[in-house]
Order: structure tokens, then C-alpha cells, then sequence
């Protein structure tokens, strides 16, 4: 999940885990320790997205149709234009490789830092920043939010299942939009083949992704344990005062912002 950008966090924290993980494998910095890909330890959407968007500046309206009927004839406009694509994917490359580079002499800095870590105590280091993310524990997939017929057009989202709430996340945001225990979800099921629909109280939503059965089965799975603990019903309730310290039933429990550790000192003694 991590290398796959799906534990949103700051990316001192992801270079923190990278560190971490290279003491797992490979135990004290060394020159001759062999490394790995950096794809293997850092997410690269992450460095995708420090790249600039590319800008499309299209030529003016009459000097635009006097270059096209210059070049036209010859066959030259489709080369003209292949030669600028490659251009802008030779920079891009470039750029890609140099953000990589300074990554990765990040990572070997914090990695420095770690010397004397046994394995074990990285891993449970390493372990204790990810659970630290209330979503720790989910499983994400990337669904479209189709809000409604006349919607100007689906919302990505991530749809994260755990083992006790339903929760709705912006790309990229640590906390959820929504999230739904499970005993507020009265249905669910596939509209179609690539259409998940799922019913809270009152609500419809439904989800447009390609893992429509894999939702399903997670969620009976879920649901089938969860329906192993069901509260007592009202009748089997004591007659003691409501403990003010227990939320009523039926209303999740809101997590509070997600706080992350201090930087790869903590971890050192």
C-alpha cells in the first residue's frame, strides 16, 4: 500500500519508511550494500506528481492554418508535432530522473542515521508510522463517486473497507470524507458489471471501478463478522444509568487527525 500511494503522508514520512526498509533488508548503510530500485522503496506517484503539468498552447488561429497548409502537403505536420512529443518526454525523463536521484540521496541519508537498528526494530518502527494513519488496516480501491444522474461528472475516490466502517477518502487526504459503520449499511450489490451500489440509511451511492466482485466479497466477508457481535437487543439491555463514557449505537467513533512522528531521531537511541 505504501508503494502504491495508498498511506497518505507527508513525503519526509515516506522517506522515513524507505530508510527503514533498507535497514530491514540490507541492516547498516554500506557502499556495498546492494540497493534497491527506488520504485521498490519510495511511491513513484509521488515523484510523478512533482513534474509540471504539460501546457498546451495551441497556435493562433490564422497562423496555425498558414502553417498547416505549408506543411500539410509533405506530410510534415504529424512530424512536426511527434518530433515536439518526444521533445517533451525526453525532459520529462530527465526531470523524473533527477527528482529520483534526489530521493534516493535522502533516503540514504536517513538510512545513515539508522546504524545499529537490529531488523526487528526497524520493522516495528517501520510499522508503528503506517498504523499511526486512522485508515491503517483497509483495503482501497479506486472507485468513481457517481453522485447522481445530473452530476457535471464522477468523483475519484478512494473506498477504503475495514473491519469495522466503510469510509470514503479523497486521493491523497489522511482523513475520510465520510465513513459508515457497518450497521448503518442496509444493501449493497453490483448494478452491473463495473457498477457497485452501496445503500446507507438513506442514501444511495454508487461507485463505478473495475473490482466490483472483490468490494463485495470484503464487504460480506465483513458483514458476516460483524454479525457474529451484534448488541444486545432493547429489550436485553440493563436497567443501569447509560454510561455517558459509551457512544450511543449506530455512530462511529471519529478518529482524530492523523499526527505524525517526529522525524528519524525517535527511532534512534
Amino acid at each position: 500500500m505504501v508503494l502504491r500511494g495508498y498511506v497518505p503522508t507527508s513525503e519526509e514520512t515516506l522517506q522515513t519508511l524507505a530508510a527503514l526498509r533498507l535497514q530491514s533488508l540490507n541492516s547498516d548503510f554500506s557502499t556495498h550494500a546492494p540497493f534497491p530500485r527506488l520504485e521498490e522503496l519510495f511511491p513513484p506517484c509521488v515523484l510523478h506528481a512533482r513534474l509540471p503539468a504539460p501546457r498546451h498552447r495551441p497556435p493562433s488561429k490564422h497562423r496555425g492554418a498558414r502553417l498547416r497548409a505549408g506543411l500539410l502537403a509533405g506530410g510534415l505536420w504529424r512530424q512536426a508535432l511527434a518530433k515536439q512529443q518526444a521533445e517533451r518526454d525526453q525532459r520529462l525523463r530527465g526531470r523524473l530522473r533527477e527528482e529520483g536521484a534526489t530521493t534516493m540521496a535522502a533516503i540514504v541519508e536517513k538510512w545513515k542515521l539508522l546504524q545499529g537498528m537490529g531488523r526487528p526494530e526497524a520493522m516495528a518502527a517501520y510499522l508503528a508510522l503506517v498504523r499511526e494513519w486512522p485508515g491503517f488496516g483497509s483495503t482501497l480501491f479506486d472507485v468513481d463517486l457517481r453522485a447522481s444522474p445530473v452530476a457535471a461528472g464522477p468523483q475519484r475516490l478512494w473506498l477504503g473497507i475495514g473491519a469495522k466502517a466503510v469510509s470514503l477518502y479523497k486521493p491523497g487526504e489522511p482523513e475520510p470524507l465520510d465513513s459508515f459503520c457497518y450497521g448503518r449499511i442496509s444493501s449493497f450489490g453490483a448494478s452491473d458489471s463495473s457498477t457497485f451500489r452501496l445503500s446507507v440509511e438513506d442514501r444511495d451511492l454508487l461507485f463505478e471501478t473495475s473490482q466490483v466482485d472483490e468490494i463485495a466479497q470484503l464487504l460480506n466477508t465483513y458483514l458476516a463478522s460483524a454479525g457474529t457481535r451484534r448488541p444486545p437487543r432493547p429489550q436485553e439491555v440493563a436497567t443501569s444509568p447509560p454510561d455517558p463514557t459509551v457512544p450511543p449505537r449506530g455512530l462511529c467513533l471519529t478518529a482524530g487527525p492523523w499526527q505524525h512522528r517526529p522525524p528519524l531521531g525517535s527511532f534512534h537511541s
